[in-house]
């Protein structure tokens, strides 16, 4: 597949979304379809398309990828998903009745009134902090994909890449935001679904191998390895230590985030909700295994023809989140080429266009007050959310080019390892108000308490094999971040009720 072919493909993909955003949105573009779509999304539509969300680029590519890394990784990833799986049903058990139950537009609203003021602006603070982080990772994997296999050949400047893939999820989220978002999510998960059954086939048709045969391949290979028990202290891989990363992760990176939740959200009965998530948990727990035996594969095939895994072009590391492109755009077909870019730019861009909606949602509510009835009607209200939107886009731009001159190791690892520092604190801020039903905290103290969790949290990752006798943190380390916010919020917390100060 020539650079011209992929450059052309893209142009029509997003001319598709830019259509599909101007029917949904003509209609109605304010501030209510764009923040919940107006609580009438169907539950179907929506845990179809949280799958897009969910998966993104990373899971895409680095997962994959991480399959035959030389740390020996192969399926355990699996372990994490188990975890995940565990997490998104105590979301929907514990969380979602309670912000159906309180009709939240932003979940942080929660936090206002169980613990005041400056605890929820925290919370709304550490999410746009870990989103923007988050999201701005997942879409410069895909960026530097796009830049090695397209724009570099046209000579266009890496950070000329970002701006145009940002101004173009702009393009067709502004007006209709969720109510869009919705739509083209669905459409796009389809893309990505379809893009790894398509996969798995075009390479077994290339190996020979039939259904059964491919099977008996990945389980014979070694890469297909799911769970890890041994030296539970210094394996990193543990069973345990990756199911409880897995669960904890998610109640705090999906619970606890106002992008997944805010289309949970906009179903119109907590019981819609909740079979959005079930349905959503099964479908992803499916579609993780099969990336995972794409990655078997994709190892398997590059074995037989002899396929280096690609380098860095700056430090000559090793890079396995480019072997799918690699084997994809220069060793199959013109057919898997294309089955590959859709699905690779349908995950990508169906996580950062829900992040930026996301993140417009959670200012405009937490630190602009557009929810609450005074504000509700301004004229200027929609204008005004206009603003926010570029702001988050342009903030985005800045991370993006900012990791590409620091990064130096795997954009799947560092990503949860960020979200241990910055989502732990949020674990924490929820758990206290929760479980502590009868002590005031001190509301003005909190933001230091979530800004010295993850400082500990830190240096605790960073000396835990001295401290504790050879163990090695991995994902569970959010657990840890979490419990240090949960101690200090009580060692500043005091007997009695706190009232909810929110007006509508």
């Amino acid at each position: 597949m020539t650079p011209f072919t992929i450059l052309m493909l893209i142009v029509i993909y997003f001319g598709i979304l830019l259509l599909i955003s101007h029917l949904v949105s003509k209609k109605d573009s304010g501030n209510d379809a764009f923040f919940s779509a107006n609580k009438n999304a169907k539950w179907y539509l929506v845990a179809f398309g949280m799958i897009g969300t969910a998966l993104s680029g990373v899971t895409f590519i680095s997962v994959p990828g991480e399959v035959g890394a030389a740390g020996g990784e192969q399926f355990k990833y699996f372990q994490f998903v188990l975890g995940n799986a565990i997490g998104f049903i105590i979301i929907a058990k514990v969380l979602l009745p309670l912000y159906y139950r309180m009709n939240l537009t932003s979940i942080y609203s929660y936090i206002e009134d169980r613990l005041g003021t400056y605890s929820y602006k925290t919370a709304a603070s550490i999410f746009l902090l870990s989103r923007t982080i988050g999201s701005a990772f997942r879409l410069y994997l895909v960026v530097i994909v796009l830049q090695r296999y397209v724009f570099d050949y046209y000579g266009v400047p890496f950070a000329m890449t970002v701006l145009i893939s940002l101004a173009l999820i702009f393009a067709y989220t502004y007006k209709g935001g969720l109510k869009t978002i919705i739509i083209t999510d669905t459409l796009q998960t389809f893309f990505i679904v379809s893009s790894v059954f398509l996969t798995i086939y075009f390479i077994c048709d290339s190996l020979d191998l039939g259904a059964i045969e491919a099977f008996e391949a990945v389980k014979n290979s070694n890469y297909s390895k799911i769970f890890f028990y041994e030296d539970f202290i210094g394996n990193r891989y543990h069973f345990v230590k990756q199911i409880l990363g897995g669960i904890f992760v998610t109640i705090a990176m999906v619970g606890l985030d106002q992008d997944l939740m805010q289309k949970n959200l906009s179903c119109k009965n907590i019981g819609e909700a909740q079979k959005n998530m079930f349905t959503f948990t099964g479908i992803f727990v499916v579609i993780n295994l099969f990336f995972l035996g794409v990655g078997a594969l994709l190892y398997i095939y590059a074995n037989k023809f002899g396929i280096d895994v690609p380098k860095d072009l700056i430090t000559g590391r090793p890079r396995t989140d480019l072997l799918f492109p690699e084997i994809a755009f220069r060793h199959l077909t013109f057919i898997p080429s294309l089955v590959f870019l859709l699905g690779l730019v349908a995950a990508t861009f169906a996580t950062t266009d829900s992040a930026l909606t996301a993140l417009t949602t959670s200012f405009c509510v937490d630190f602009l007050g557009m929810n609450k009835k005074e504000n509700a009607d301004k004229p200027n209200s929609v204008r005004t959310r206009y603003i926010v939107h570029i702001g988050f886009s342009f903030l985005m731009f800045l991370v993006i080019i900012i990791f590409n001159s620091i990064n130096d190791s795997s954009v799947v690892g560092m990503i949860f390892r960020v979200a241990s520092y910055t989502y732990g604190p949020l674990l924490g801020l929820y758990s206290f108000g929760l479980f502590v039903k009868k002590r005031i905290v001190a509301d003005k103290i909190v933001p230091y308490i979530c800004l010295l969790s993850p400082a500990l949290t830190y240096l605790l990752y960073e000396n835990s094999a001295a401290l504790f006798g050879g163990y090695i943190f991995d994902n569970e380390l959010i657990i840890v971040n979490g419990l240090i916010t949960f101690l200090g919020l009580l060692a500043i917390s005091k007997k009695g009720i706190q009232i909810a100060e929110r007006v509508y």
